[in-house]
């Protein structure tokens, strides 16, 4: 029992290679830069393995850098929410452009209508490429994603639908001013903007 122990807080420190492993304990920030904390940069933990933005969020980031591998989490929004994940993040700058942010949005909200670009809705990353629309399940209730990183191919997956595949090989050529998309390797953020989300169930694979 106490070597399960120690292997389970391994795993949630590194990800053990070939292995889901949770990446939130569903208590406190540990592996987010905050042992022992329930509350980080306008993120708190809720009831039920929960985590929420609040009107102070900004940028929750991993302690650990990722190069490959595939993140699973749940979200939720409120109306008109707007977040994103970002991916390849250095840890200081704007996530979207130092590294690369897939959006978390409520898109069908009458504030955005005919203001966002494609790229801008849910599933996009940001500046780069537009993701497939209307797999999202009504605001309120809670979506399933997953997001895969290996080498230079990004994939995101929403309630089990494909709504996103690119190569950063082809951005790097069209958009080479883009100097995130060069990464292959980095934090994981959750970049809030004051909106109010719920995230659960947050788990990482990484890939050999």
């Amino acid at each position: 029992m106490i070597k399960a122990v120690l292997l389970s807080a391994a795993c949630l420190a590194t990800a053990c290679a070939g292995e889901f492993v949770d990446l939130f304990n569903g208590k406190e920030f540990t592996g987010w830069g905050a042992p022992g904390k329930t509350e980080r940069f306008g993120y708190v933990v809720e009831e039920g393995g929960v985590i929420a933005s609040t009107a102070k969020c900004r940028f929750l980031i991993t302690d650990k850098e990722y190069e490959n591998y595939v993140f699973q989490f749940e979200f939720k929004l409120t109306p008109g929410a707007n977040n994103g994940l970002g991916i390849h993040y250095p840890g200081e700058g704007d996530a979207a452009y130092v590294g690369m942010e897939i959006q978390i949005l409520d898109g069908t909200h009458e504030k955005y209508a005919g203001k966002l670009k494609d790229y801008q809705e849910h599933g996009g990353l940001y500046t780069l490429k537009a993701a497939k629309q209307n797999h999202q399940k009504p605001v309120g209730e809670w979506n399933k994603q997953s997001v895969t990183v290996n080498g230079s191919l990004i994939k995101v997956e929403l309630n089990g639908v494909v709504i996103l595949e690119a190569n950063l090989d082809e951005i790097n050529k069209a958009k080479p001013e883009h100097e995130g998309a060069k990464r292959r390797k980095g934090h994981l953020a959750f970049c809030g903007h004051g909106d109010i989300i719920r995230v659960r169930n947050l788990k990482i694979k990484e890939l050999k």
